[in-house]
């Protein structure tokens, strides 16, 4: 189990290999479609992002139905229908992709 301490750098990002399991420490986004496209849109706009994602971890979820008698559900991976415009756009977003 590799250890990390957000945000990242990219000594990180350089020694992660396809299937190496990891434990995040710190602040990592949540984001659904909407918000994605609203960052995006303040990307091409060239205007200041709610917070800096430089270097961040996003975790593009989505919500899983509530169980009876709960508020709501868990929270679980998701893909979007634009997967591949989101991606290219992400390295946008970041220094590190």
């Amino acid at each position: 189990m590799k250890k990390l301490t957000l945000p990242l750098t990219v000594q990180d990002l350089t020694d992660l290999h396809a299937g190496d399991s990891v434990l995040l420490s710190g602040t990592i986004y949540t984001a659904r479609d909407c918000a994605h496209k609203r960052l995006f849109a303040l990307l091409d706009e060239h205007a200041p992002l709610p917070f800096d994602l430089n270097n961040a971890v996003i975790y593009y979820a989505g919500p899983c139905p509530a169980p009876a008698g709960k508020a709501c559900g868990s929270c679980g991976f998701a893909v979007g229908r634009d997967g591949a415009e989101r991606k290219s756009g992400s390295v946008r977003c970041t220094e590190i992709a």
